[in-house]
């Protein structure tokens, strides 16, 4: 039995709008190169997306909204994928990519008071190459 299983279809849909918010900030230069592509198809199966949905959501990413979770953690867990997709292309981060993920962090949950230092932090936590451990941690203390 596959975690999916234990939940709803809500579950299953949060992944996919998480999912397609990821491809979104891979296309947004307008391809996804070979590390965005190997990223992409490791989170597919962590998130438990199906072939023929993968190729839905490459499609039109669109389709799927933003659903921002309860939790402060889970937040920032995305907030790590999508940090990480950003740098994927080798760590070369344009205007376009840095505003793009401001948008994902606003419709995550964060404050617009603070989502520039929030989106600077992430960038150079992924740009370290961090593990989600030591991002969420650093993220949670990063006012000190």
């Amino acid at each position: 039995m596959s975690i999916s299983d234990l939940f709803d279809s809500g579950f299953r849909n949060r992944n996919k709008g998480h999912f397609s918010a990821i491809v979104r900030v891979a296309l947004s230069d307008g391809i996804i190169g070979p590390e965005e592509k190997q990223f992409l198809d490791k989170l597919a199966i962590k998130l438990e997306i199906s072939q023929a949905e993968y190729e839905e959501i490459l499609e039109n990413p669109l389709k799927y909204p933003v659903n921002p979770p309860l939790l402060h953690t889970h937040r920032l867990e995305r907030l790590y994928d999508l940090s990480r997709m950003v740098y994927a292309d080798e760590h070369v981060l344009g205007k376009k990519e840095h505003e793009l993920l401001k948008k994902f962090a606003l419709a995550l949950g964060f404050t617009a008071g603070n989502v520039d230092y929030i989106v600077d932090k992430a960038l150079k936590l992924a740009d370290m190459n961090v593990d989600l451990d030591t991002f969420t941690y650093e993220m949670q203390h990063m006012n000190r």
